[in-house]
C-alpha cells in the first residue's frame, strides 16, 4: 500500500503564469533579459576574481563564491520558467520537482549563510584591523564557505526528501512557476501538520538567525566607525560596507515578505511574482551593485 501510494503521481504541472495570458510574452522577455544579465554579470566577477591577484582577498573569496551562487540558483528556475512561458505542456516529472527543490533550498539557505559570512569578514576587517590577516586567513575563510555550503546541503537534502517521501495521489497541479515548499506540500494525500510546522520551523530559523547575526555585525561596524578621528576613513569604511547592506537588504526584504508572514488568498498571487525578484531579478543586480561603488572591481575590469 506505501508503495502504491508514493507512485500514485509521476509528474506535476507548474501553472507558473497560465492565468495571465495576456503577459506571457512580455514574462519570457524580462525573465529572459535578467537571466543572460545574471549570467554574464556573475560569470564576468568570477573570471576578474580568479585571473586578478589584487582580488585574491577574504572579502572577494566570499563574492566568488556568492557569484557562483547566483548562477546556480537562477539556473536551477529560469530556464525551465522560459520552456513553460512558451509552451503548453508545463509537466515537470516528480524526480525533477524533488531535484528543483532541493536545489532552490540548498543555494537559498546557502546565500542566507554567505551573507552572514561577508558581515562578519567587514566586522572583523573594521573593528579588528590589526587582527584581520590572522583572523581571516585563507584557510579560516575557506572552513566558512564550506560550512554555508555544508549547511545549504543539509538543509536542503533534509526539507526535499521529508516532503517527496510523502503519498501524492490527488491533484498535480502546483500554483507557481517552480516546486516551492508549501505549493507542493499541499498537494501532499496525507495529514501534513507536522511538515509544514518543521517548515516553518526551519524556513525560520535559517533566514532570521543569520539575519540577526548580520544586524549585531553591522551595529559593531557602526559603532566602530562614528568614533573613527578620520572622514575619509568613515567614508571608507562605510563604502566598503555599502554593497554588501544593500544586497543583505534587497535580499531578505523579498524572502521574509513571501514566506514569513500569515497566508491569505492575497498571498498566492502575490508570492510568484515576489518569487520572480528573488528568483530572477536580485541574481542578475548583484554583480552590477558590487561594481558601481567599487573601485578595485573597476580597476581590475579596465
Amino acid at each position: 500500500m506505501k508503495k502504491d501510494n508514493q507512485s500514485c503521481l509521476t509528474e506535476f504541472v507548474l501553472l507558473g503564469f497560465s492565468d495571465f495570458q495576456t503577459m506571457q510574452e512580455l514574462l519570457f522577455c524580462l525573465v529572459l533579459t535578467f537571466y543572460f544579465m545574471t549570467l554574464i554579470g556573475n560569470s564576468l566577477i568570477l573570471v576578474l576574481i580568479f585571473l586578478n591577484p589584487a582580488l585574491h582577498t577574504p572579502m572577494y573569496f566570499f563574492l566568488w563564491n556568492l557569484s557562483f551562487l547566483e548562477i546556480g540558483y537562477t539556473s536551477n528556475i529560469s530556464p525551465k520558467m522560459l520552456m513553460n512561458l512558451l509552451s503548453e505542456n508545463q509537466m515537470i516529472s516528480f524526480w525533477g520537482c524533488g531535484c528543483q527543490m532541493c536545489f532552490f533550498i540548498l543555494f537559498g539557505i546557502t546565500e542566507c549563510c554567505l551573507l552572514c559570512v561577508m558581515a562578519y569578514d567587514r566586522y572583523v576587517a573594521i573593528c579588528k584591523p590589526l587582527q584581520y590577516p590572522y583572523i581571516m586567513n585563507y584557510r579560516e575563510c575557506a572552513k566558512l564557505a564550506a560550512s554555508s555550503w555544508a549547511i545549504g546541503v543539509f538543509v536542503g537534502l533534509g526539507q526535499s526528501i521529508s516532503i517527496f517521501t510523502l503519498p501524492f495521489c490527488g491533484s498535480k497541479s502546483i500554483s507557481h512557476f517552480f516546486c516551492d515548499l508549501m505549493p507542493v506540500l499541499r498537494l501532499a494525500s496525507t495529514n501534513t501538520y507536522k511538515n509544514e510546522v518543521a517548515t516553518a520551523t526551519v524556513t525560520v530559523v535559517v533566514i532570521l538567525v543569520p539575519l540577526l547575526l548580520i544586524l549585531f555585525s553591522y551595529i559593531l561596524i557602526i559603532s566602530t566607525v562614528l568614533i573613527m578621528p578620520v572622514a575619509k576613513n568613515r567614508r571608507k569604511a562605510f563604502s566598503t560596507c555599502s554593497s554588501h547592506l544593500t544586497v543583505v537588504f534587497i535580499f531578505y526584504g523579498t524572502v521574509i515578505f513571501t514566506y514569513i508572514h500569515p497566508n491569505s488568498a492575497y498571498a498566492m498571487d502575490s508570492n510568484r511574482f515576489l518569487a520572480l525578484l528573488y528568483t530572477v531579478v536580485t541574481p542578475s543586480l548583484n554583480p552590477i551593485i558590487y561594481s558601481l561603488r567599487n573601485k578595485e572591481i573597476k580597476a581590475a575590469f579596465k
